[in-house]
């Protein structure tokens, strides 16, 4: 049995009260892994991406453009538009973090990490994706990039963390989902106006550096 499915499967073995002690472990593991790393952006993009494709080598160029601007990169740690943020950033001499999540799809983490952190639990993941992210670019990708910038805006529009910047970048993938927002949910009072300045669209790696460089300090 794989290390992946069987590392679940003993999780679900044990019982509540000391399921929490490994919530607690996995937690106090990545404050010690990551809490030395640079100011760091979280770069989320579809698994899915193959190496030939035009989204990969524009993930590769945006991760290496923020390494030379002072900043580490960090991804899901697995393949697609995360092997390419985190190849682009190993090769720009940057700190090239995974959170890798243990599936039982066999996940596995890619070979451009400079830094590895392991999850059982997709919240806890997401909890250090926030906590050591100075700002969050997403690329195209499905529910998990959706997902995580879900968990992001949420927190921003409640005030539970301080704002910072959320760019999804390329207009065109995007702007169906926007105009969703505006004509279904802002339209039928789900949305505030100011909701939707929580997060900028843009097209181009060079915009989005340029844009985090104004708007945090390395």
């Amino acid at each position: 049995m794989s290390s992946s499915r069987q590392y679940l499967i003993d999780d679900l073995s044990v019982s509540e009260s000391w399921r929490l002690f490994r919530i607690m472990a996995e937690i106090v593991d990545g404050f010690e892994v990551l809490g030395e790393i640079k100011p760091a952006v979280s770069i989320f993009g579809s698994a899915r991406v193959a190496p030939g494709d035009p989204l990969y080598a524009e993930t590769t160029r945006l991760a290496g453009l923020l390494c030379k601007a002072g900043f580490s990169v960090i991804t899901g740690g697995g393949p697609g538009l995360m092997e390419a943020a985190n190849k682009g950033a190993s090769e720009a001499g940057g700190e090239s973090i995974g959170l890798h999540i243990h599936l039982p799809l066999e996940q596995q983490p890619n070979p451009y990490l400079t830094i590895r952190s392991d999850y059982r639990y997709f919240f806890i993941r997401k909890l250090m994706f926030v906590k050591y992210a100075t700002a969050y670019i997403a690329m195209p990708g499905g529910f998990g990039t959706l997902d995580e910038l879900s968990e992001a805006l949420v927190l921003i529009q409640t005030r539970r963390i301080k704002p910072f910047p959320i760019i999804f970048l390329g207009k065109a993938f995007w702007s169906g989902l926007v105009d969703w927002f505006r004509e279904s949910l802002l339209a039928q009072g789900f949305l505030s106006v100011e909701d939707l300045e929580l997060f900028t669209v843009m097209d181009t790696p060079e915009e989005a550096v340029a844009f985090i460089r104004r708007h945090v300090i390395v």
